[in-house]
């Protein structure tokens, strides 16, 4: 007896189920769900490609800047000098 009531009561479920999907409302609240989950994941794989963008880049200009070819060295070198040139005062004080 247990087991016929217990499959009485998953039918019922499946019945009620079935009904309720043929429902407009139903269908359209799906519809919507279904856009927005779309629409999100759409988001967060551009913002997942942006962040993998800048690592590689972080990546690789680390990499350039600490390789030892003359180009990076002179580049090291202004750099120093440049911000050597930004410490100093742009003019010299009143007398």
């Amino acid at each position: 007896m247990k087991t016929q009531d217990n499959g009485r009561k998953w039918m019922w479920w499946f019945l009620g189920i079935v009904v309720a999907l043929q429902m407009y409302f139903v269908r359209e609240l799906l519809a919507a769900f279904a856009m927005f989950a779309a629409g999100f994941a759409a988001i967060a794989l551009l913002i997942t490609m942006v962040y993998m963008l800048q690592k590689t880049w972080e990546a690789a200009v680390a990499r350039v800047w600490a390789s030892r070819s003359g180009f990076m060295i002179a580049a090291r070198r202004g750099v120093s000098l440049v911000e050597d040139l930004s410490m100093r005062p742009f003019r010299r004080l009143a007398q």
